[in-house]
């Protein structure tokens, strides 16, 4: 989810799957997605984990969240430019249909 170019669900019956293979699959990672904390949600015994991993570190594959397991959630955060940009375009929206 997130800043990748297809967001979605992915299927992958009764294989591995790294990150990075994941994030390949959704079409990389936008130009405005932060590579460096990227955020997993992951379900274990019943509990509900949040970790973290920076694609541009050297120790990416050294992450417990590098591997991933079945049905975890992968959240691809917007950098600060982005969510400026957005801002942006909604006052504009609300300028050009006279709502400000």
């Amino acid at each position: 989810m997130g800043e990748v170019a297809r967001a979605g669900q992915i299927i992958v019956p009764g294989e591995r799957l790294t990150i990075l293979e994941a994030i390949t699959l959704a079409g990389g990672v936008t130009e405005y997605g932060k590579k460096n904390s990227i955020k997993i949600i992951r379900e274990t015994n019943g509990q509900r984990e949040t970790g973290y991993i920076d694609l541009t570190s050297k120790n990416v594959f050294d992450s417990p969240y590098y591997n991933l397991a079945q049905n975890d959630v992968i959240l691809v955060s917007p950098t600060k430019q982005r969510i400026k940009e957005v801002d942006q375009q909604k006052v504009f929206q609300k300028i050009s249909f006279g709502l400000a």
